[in-house]
């Protein structure tokens, strides 16, 4: 691992369990409106639009537009999946940002504590600004930058996510590793240069979630501690 300076990371289910946060979140506001659901087969229908959006902006079809807008256009299709289609424009509004209010993994507050001792750490993540503000308030994340969608101006795996995140720190992509626990997401980090770690999180989404990666990786880790401790070899 020699000569890497910064380690960007993906949020969504490698530090963050969006899985049930979104089921949480959901049932406190959808509850009280006297609406049953299952709330966690709803925040798995609701990240099964996420590709889906993306790929508009990816393709170019509609200009960039911010995960936040892109989470509450999705949630009105979700929401009448599922039967529910009459809430209050604060209730909408509430909804959308349960993806600010996501509990990291266990291991996740001491495991990047531990790695920016020894180099920068930044998200590099299809999340806007303001959800990873957010999510590092509630967490104790502490980051030396806020880097991906934003500052790309559009969606991994675009090679320019991963490049303008290298440039943002003058680095060059083989100074910067990308940590995930989704293969697609370190295959198209290598493809432009960069090092790559997976980091297992087999609860993301069960039955579905990879233990093991896909793709040839420089580092396999089963936490961020496991990363730490592999890193510090």
């Amino acid at each position: 691992m020699q000569g890497v300076r910064a380690l960007f990371f993906d949020v969504f289910g490698t530090l963050v369990d969006w899985r049930r946060g979104v089921a949480r979140e959901a049932e406190s506001v959808l509850k009280p409106l006297k609406v049953s659901l299952d709330w966690i087969a709803f925040a798995d229908a609701w990240r099964d639009q996420y590709q889906p959006a993306m790929e508009e902006v990816r393709s170019g079809r509609i200009p960039y537009t911010k995960l936040d807008a892109l989470h509450r256009r999705t949630l009105q299709t979700v929401l009448a999946s599922f039967g529910v289609e009459t809430l209050r424009e604060a209730h909408l509004a509430r909804l959308t940002l349960a993806w600010h209010r996501l509990d990291a993994w266990q291991d996740v507050p001491a495991g990047l504590a531990a790695l920016r001792q020894r180099f920068l750490i930044a998200p590099v993540s299809n999340g806007n600004t303001a959800i990873m503000c957010d999510l590092a308030r509630r967490n104790d994340f502490h980051w030396d930058a806020i880097l991906g969608a934003d500052v790309a101006r559009t969606f991994k795996p675009q090679p320019v996510v991963y490049l303008a995140a290298a440039d943002a720190l003058d680095l060059q992509p083989r100074e910067c590793m990308m940590c995930a626990s989704h293969s697609s997401d370190l295959a198209a980090a290598a493809a432009n240069g960069l090092r790559t770690a997976f980091i297992a999180r087999p609860e993301e989404r069960p039955n579905s979630s990879e233990s093991a990666p896909t793709t040839a990786v420089d580092v396999i880790a089963d936490s961020t501690l496991d990363l730490a401790a592999k890193l510090d070899d």
